[in-house]
C-alpha cells in the first residue's frame, strides 16, 4: 500500500488483506537497516485476525521515498500525518530498536492517537559505540558483519525465522545489504545510528506516555540489553515485561513468543 505522505510516497505492508478504517489498526515500526519485511510473522497474523496492518518502510528506505529521518523527533512526527492520511484517528505502535524510540516519542508526543505502545529490543539512552559508527559511515559492510555479531544470540530457539535449517545471521546480512543499497543518495545506516544515538528524550517521553506499555525484550541481546530499559521501566505507568529467549533480531530468533507477547497485549484492546 502507497500513502502519499508530505510530498513523497510512503510504503505499508498491509499482510496481504486490504485497508479497512472501520478495524482496529497496528504500526509496525522497523530499526536501522531493516525494513517492513522484519516483521512478516507478525503483521500477517494481525491483519488475518481483525486488524489493519501498516508495516512500514521508513523514509528513504526500499520502497519508500523522502529522505531518510536525521533524529527520532523527525521520524515520530510523521506518524499523525500516516494515520491521517490512511484514515486511523488512533493505532498501536509497535517499535523495534531505532523504531522503538520512534514509537516512544510518537507516544509521548500525540498520546490521544495511540492507543497501545509495544517496545521491543529498546534501550534508553540507545548509544552506539564510536567504532560502530565510524565503520557505518566509512565501512558499512564490516558495520554490517559487527551488527550481526552482536544482534544474534548464539543458539536460538526453535522454529527461529523459517524452521530448522534457516541462516538466520545470513538472511539478516542479506537483509542489511539490500536496505543500505536501496539509497544512493543517503547512508541510511549511519543516518540511523546516529539518530539513535543522538536521542535524548527517552525519560521525559516515557513519563508523558498515556496508553498500555509493552516492554518486549531478547534475554541475550547485546545491542540493546535489558538491562539498559531498566530506567524506562522503572518511569513507565503501568507497563508490561516480556523478555524471551532470543538476542537484539527478536521477531527472527523468537517469531512466535513476539507474536504471542504482542497478541496477548494488543488483545486488551
Amino acid at each position: 500500500m502507497d500513502i502519499q505522505l508530505n510530498g513523497f510516497k510512503l510504503f505499508a505492508y498491509t499482510g496481504g488483506k486490504p485497508f479497512d478504517a472501520a478495524k482496529p489498526t497496528v504500526v509496525f515500526i522497523h530499526g536501522v537497516l531493516n525494513d517492513h519485511s522484519v516483521w512478516i510473522l507478525q503483521s500477517r497474523w494481525f491483519a488475518h485476525h481483525g486488524w489493519n496492518v501498516l508495516a512500514i518502510d521508513l523514509p528513504g528506505h526500499c520502497r519508500s521515498g523522502g529522505e531518510p529521518p536525521a533524529s527520532v523527533e523527525a521520524a515520530a512526527a510523521l506518524i499523525p500525518a500516516l494515520l491521517d492520511a490512511a484514515g486511523v484517528k488512533q493505532a498501536a505502535l509497535v517499535g523495534h530498536s531505532f523504531g522503538a524510540l520512534i514509537a516512544l516519542e510518537a507516544a509521548a508526543r500525540y498520546s490521544d492517537r495511540v492507543s497501545h505502545l509495544a517496545l521491543v529490543g529498546v534501550a534508553f539512552p540507545m548509544k552506539v559505540s564510536a567504532a560502530l559508527l565510524d565503520a557505518s559511515l566509512n565501512a558499512p559492510q564490516k558495520g554490517i558483519d559487527m551488527v550481526n555479531v552482536f544482534s544474534h544470540s548464539k543458539m536460538a530457539p526453535p522454529p527461529s525465522a523459517l524452521g530448522p535449517g534457516t541462516w538466520v545471521h545470513g538472511g539478516s546480512r542479506a537483509l542489511m545489504r539490500r536496505v543500505l543499497a536501496s539509497n544512493s543518495r543517503a547512508n541510511v545506516f549511519h543516518t540511523g545510528f546516529k539518530a539513535c544515538d543522538s536521542y535524548a528524550g527517552g525519560d521525559e517521553a516515557i513519563l508523558a506516555v498515556r496508553c498500555p506499555v509493552l516492554f518486549l525484550l531478547g534475554r541475550a541481546d547485546q545491542m540493546t540489553p535489558p538491562a539498559a530499559t531498566r530506567g524506562l521501566i522503572e518511569k513507565a505507568t503501568g507497563g508490561r515485561v516480556v523478555t524471551v529467549d532470543a538476542g537484539h533480531s527478536l521477531m527472527t530468533e523468537a517469531p512466535d513468543a513476539v507474536l504471542a507477547a504482542l497478541g496477548q497485549f494488543l488483545d486488551a484492546r
